[in-house]
């Protein structure tokens, strides 16, 4: 493409050389740079990418996109240098540009929140695939282009690979594109330049506050998706969430509500509730779903009104609710001959472990005693990431403590982190009484076997933190490890 095409897509303060030069691919990682490409250098949080700006005209770099004025003070002859104000933003749009700005051929919807996107992407996309037509999916487990997976690397990938996921879609023939919208997406400027027809609202709770620093940056990075709406488009906001009204308050686009607890314009409850699934009321219509958990009634309404939204018939969505199955790692049930239940769970803040908790034991305590008179048991295992927020630590484990008749911490990715000190923060949310309960087993899968040992008929074993992972990542190696196969080894 030539520069002064791809230039429409952003506003440069200042450009040093020609526009008239063919540009051969866009790059912001140095290693991938290659003659005729045009390199964007972002400042980074650990490396500033404007450092490496020599060595890519050396290794053929025909234009270099900056945010750092400084770096003008040396430029080469035959190289075009755009200087801008943001160059992450700069990205997303060259990028959308690139690719022939996909998102404006698909319909594409973002859903954003602490908790329930994976679930709620992905059930629009089978949904959607299921009324017959083609869509795409851009999620933390998985992508899908119509029907043909691709291995997932990060919840919302880099402006580039994002827009060539979009690029083919468009390609296959999709009508619908389904995305989660992490908060490192939206503050790196990866969205950039998406035309979204609508975005979903979750729930937020304390996560990522390593990187957002507050609470308070966390939430405004994720309502920024909503503030850049267009007067088209459609919001849809859990109403029980304190701050769902807040990320729209400021948005163009028409907003809708959904509640299990208040008014709202789609409101659903609980009828029945068993391990295999509930009996929900949906706007009064009454439908049995393979879902478990009040936090999975708000995941469905989110869908449910997503779909109308969508100007799909309201009991088309129903019946396909009803035989939509629980996506991999969220609260996936394995049985055991001898009558317990694992669930896995890729619970992994706060919030996320209080609500698996707090069904399991709902559905535990409305059931009877086994037949030798005791009544069953919770046994929860659970770790904490290495390299995350340190602060939820001592949160995690008292949350599972209180819920739990059974305690295992345990180890989860440490990454770079000594597995014993992300325990020990752990451990310093229980008192010396609650510890003395506890089992430690810094090793997974000597946490599962422990845990599948001493459950009995009628307990339920809750692994969480790892859900759909299939991998440890200890010391920066990443290790083959699945909580599913671990657990149906020892059964």
């Amino acid at each position: 493409m030539i520069l002064s095409e791809l230039l429409k897509a952003i506003e440069p303060i200042k450009v040093v050389g020609s526009t008239d030069v063919d540009v051969h691919a866009i790059q912001f990682d140095s290693r991938k740079v290659e003659k005729g490409d045009l390199f964007v250098a972002q400042a980074g949080t650990a490396v500033d990418g404007h450092t490496f700006i020599p060595s890519c005209v050396e290794r053929g770099a025909n234009v270099i996109i900056l945010d750092n004025s400084q770096y003008l003070n040396e430029v080469q002859p035959g190289v075009t240098y755009v200087l801008v104000k943001n160059s992450e933003e700069a990205l997303g749009l060259l990028a959308h540009q690139w690719y022939g700005c996909p998102s404006e051929k698909l319909t594409l919807v973002g859903v954003t929140g602490t908790n329930g996107k994976t679930t709620i992407a992905t059930l629009l996309y089978e949904m959607v695939r299921a009324l017959g037509h083609k869509a795409g999916l851009i999620s933390t487990v998985v992508y899908y282009v119509d029907g043909k997976a691709f291995p997932s690397t990060h919840t919302t990938p880099d402006a580039l690979a994002l827009n060539a996921l979009l690029s083919q879609m468009v390609e296959a023939g999709c009508d619908y594109a389904f995305m989660e919208v992490s908060s490192h997406s939206i503050a790196q400027e990866r969205i950039a330049g998406l035309q979204f027809a609508g975005a979903m609202f979750t729930n937020l709770t304390r996560d990522h506050i390593d990187y957002h620093k507050t609470f308070d940056n966390y939430r405004d990075t994720k309502k920024r998706l909503f503030d850049n709406l267009k007067k088209t488009a459609f919001a849809v906001t859990n109403a029980d969430d304190k701050n769902g009204l807040v990320m729209t308050q400021n948005t163009r686009a028409k907003v809708f509500t959904y509640s299990v607890q208040s008014m709202a314009d789609h409101r659903g409850k609980i009828l029945e509730e068993g391990f295999d699934g509930m009996l929900l009321s949906i706007d009064n219509q009454e439908v049995f779903v393979p879902l478990v958990g009040r936090f999975n009634v708000s995941n469905l309404l989110c869908i449910y009104s997503t779909a109308l939204c969508l100007g799909f018939d309201k009991m088309e969505v129903l019946r396909i609710l009803s035989a939509l199955k629980p996506v991999n790692g969220r609260f996936e049930t394995i049985h055991s001959p001898k009558g317990w239940t694992a669930i896995i769970d890729y619970a992994h803040t706060p919030d996320a472990v209080e609500n698996v908790i707090s069904t399991i034991n709902e559905i535990l305590n409305s059931q009877k005693p086994t037949a030798n008179g005791q009544k069953p048991k919770l046994i929860t295992i659970v770790g904490c990431g290495g390299n995350r927020d340190k602060g939820k630590r001592p949160m995690m484990a008292q949350i599972a403590k209180r819920g739990s008749g059974q305690l295992i911490l345990t180890s989860d990715n440490p990454r770079d982190e000594e597995p014993r000190d992300i325990l020990n923060d752990m451990i310093a949310g229980l008192t010396e009484d609650e510890l003395r309960s506890t089992l430690v087993i810094e090793d997974r899968a000597a946490a599962i076997q422990t845990a599948c040992t001493l459950a009995q008929n009628g307990d339920v074993i809750l692994v969480a933190g790892k859900g759909h992972e299939d991998y440890q990542i200890i010391k920066g190696v990443k290790h083959h490890f699945d909580d599913h196969e671990q657990v149906r080894k020892y059964i």
